[in-house]
């Protein structure tokens, strides 16, 4: 019936498919004229009266949608996409227009003069949102394709991993209780009930109906809880990396190894996880690995494109690749921390992420897919990084107003370094650009021949400290209420672990991070050494000391010798 699809209508008959995006993007049908976006995808859903797995319409994200066409409008040729969109017979809003233009030149899919880019011009050929797109195709770039396609079909469905409210519409597996099968929260009530009658015979009717009450309720409000810190236990068992995405790559090993053992229901319900989101899942990933092969970026050959898929530190790299400019910036206090994004301020960590229960996160930044607004804003899904994930794999790199000051985001993020440092920052991230450009150019080279770059990158993002020593801050123009305050110098210190002190030294907006000391002088003392030398252009602080990253890149110099 499918194959109809192909014959041409007889005189006088309009041929009208029907398609989802995928199936609109695998297959070519020569007379198709029109094509009419109806604002749905199919997405898995549990339907808890019929106790049945559904795969269901819903209406697309807006924000996806109209990042997507302005794809399509750029990839037809069809000139400016603002003009083309204001003849529509109802035109989107233009400040959602100019959002979605100027997300995608952050994302590089768009040039400054609004043409597609290389990059542009393959995530057209991927039906799904943009930056999802670019992280599968960086994915296949670094030869660590597997856990990123895991991630990006994780990230088109419905979440895996259940809370208790949604466990409870699921049929149990059968538990035992004094010897007796229990098939139902249910059936242990009842249980407990029977117990409690032969128990307290002497009690009087009314007595005994309280009774039977109060065990009803107390023991569903503490299954209840129980429940919740069992689905608490069971996600945190797959993340020690302070990651969601990580979390979720584990989670479906480990279900596909259940799977091979047919026991992949049970290892579902033992984990709080959904087994139609994991099919789901299963069934994505393949559908995307086929996209790929489309764009001749794979060939048949995953063992190929996942060489490096055991390296955790370049699959976070990846993460961030994709999910920039999702950014937001991890503060340490004493005792917890607290997070801030450029457009929203404070935020919050939505309770199922698995970065909510930790008191604190050794990582400076947090890259986010999804944020939701309720009285808060919540960051859904999270993945810590460190400062050369950040610069090595974000956004442009800006130079700031003087040696060793970088800026990202059109200045919002600011780094302070040594301008050695500063200047092996932009050297590698100019040769990594070169090589996206050149593999996406050239989908069959291989990549073994930047290994030296390659090797750098990686060992700068696997021994980077993620202590933050690029501190960020926004610089406001000054103005008369603020001027003085701007331009006044603030030393502040700060108790850390081992009996040991860190000061910061606080400058014209800047903040400049000493090394830990034994005691708050000799704190002062470095950090006010490390403000001097950044201020005077110096490659030597007073005392000698030797920055990590400098370690860093002459322990690389020596291996590539």
């Amino acid at each position: 019936m499918q194959r109809l699809i192909f014959d041409e209508p007889r005189d006088g008959v309009r041929k009208i498919v029907l398609a989802t995006n995928i199936a609109e993007t695998s297959i070519t049908i020569n007379d198709v004229v029109f094509v009419v976006d109806c604002g749905k995808a199919k997405e898995t859903s549990y339907d808890a009266l019929n106790n049945t797995p559904c795969l269901l319409p819903s209406w697309i994200s807006k924000v996806s949608a109209q990042q997507s066409l302005c794809l399509q409008i750029k990839s037809l040729k069809l000139g400016s996409i603002s003009e083309f969109l204001s003849r529509a017979l109802q035109s989107p809003e233009l400040l959602a227009v100019q959002n979605a233009i100027e997300y995608l030149k952050i994302i590089g899919a768009l040039d400054e003069n609004e043409n597609l880019t290389v990059l542009g011009r393959h995530l057209t050929m991927l039906p799904m949102e943009p930056k999802l797109g670019k992280m599968l195709i960086l994915g296949a770039v670094f030869n660590c394709l597997d856990p990123i396609l895991t991630i990006v079909a994780g990230l088109s469905v419905r979440d895996p991993f259940l809370t208790p409210l949604d466990k409870k519409d699921v049929s149990p597996l059968p538990l035992w209780v004094g010897g007796r099968c229990m098939e139902s929260p249910f059936m242990i009530v009842v249980h407990l009930e029977n117990q409690l009658k032969r128990k307290a015979v002497e009690w009087e009717d009314t007595g005994m109906a309280f009774a039977c009450e109060l065990v009803d309720f107390v023991y569903l409000k503490e299954v209840s809880s129980y429940n919740l810190l069992l689905a608490e236990a069971a996600k945190a068992q797959f993340s020690h990396d302070y990651s969601d995405h990580l979390a979720l790559v584990r989670a479906y090993e480990g279900w596909k190894d259940a799977e091979k053992d047919q026991i992949g229901y049970e290892y579902c319900w033992k984990n709080f996880l959904s087994a139609q989101s994991m099919k789901a899942i299963d069934s994505l990933r393949k559908e995307f690995f086929s996209l790929l092969k489309d764009t001749d970026l794979v060939d048949g050959n995953m063992a190929t494109y996942n060489a490096w898929s055991y390296d955790e530190h370049l699959i976070r790299a990846v993460i961030c690749c994709g999910l920039y400019p999702g950014i937001c910036s991890v503060v340490q206090n004493e005792k917890s921390f607290s997070l801030k994004t450029m457009e929203d301020g404070q935020v919050l960590l939505h309770s199922n992420s698995v970065n909510a229960r930790e008191c604190k996160i050794p990582y400076p930044w947090l890259v986010f897919n999804e944020k939701i607004k309720v009285n808060s804003v919540f960051l859904r899904d999270s993945t810590a990084v460190s400062d050369s994930v950040l610069l090595l794999f974000g956004g442009d790199i800006l130079r700031g107003d003087g040696d060793g000051h970088l800026k990202m985001l059109g200045g919002y993020l600011e780094f302070f370094m040594k301008p050695a440092i500063a200047e092996m920052y932009q050297s590698l991230r100019r040769e990594l650009d070169e090589l996206i450009q050149n593999k996406l150019l050239n989908p069959r080279m291989g990549i073994h021949m930047y290994h030296e770059l390659l090797s750098a990158v990686r060992l700068l993002i696997s021994e980077d400290q993620c202590d933050g020593r690029f501190v960020f801050s926004h610089q406001s123009a000054p103005d008369a209420a603020h001027q003085s305050r701007i331009c006044c110098t603030y030393l502040q210190d700060k108790a850390i672990e081992n009996n040991q002190f860190r000061s910061t030294v606080e400058f014209n907006g800047m903040q400049i991070m000493g090394q830990p000391c034994n005691n708050k002088k000799f704190a002062e003392k470095d950090a006010a050494a490390e403000a001097l030398q950044l201020l005077m252009g110096g490659t030597q602080s007073g005392h000698e000391y030797i920055d990590h990253m400098s370690m860093l890149l002459k322990k690389s110099k020596k291996d590539h010798k």
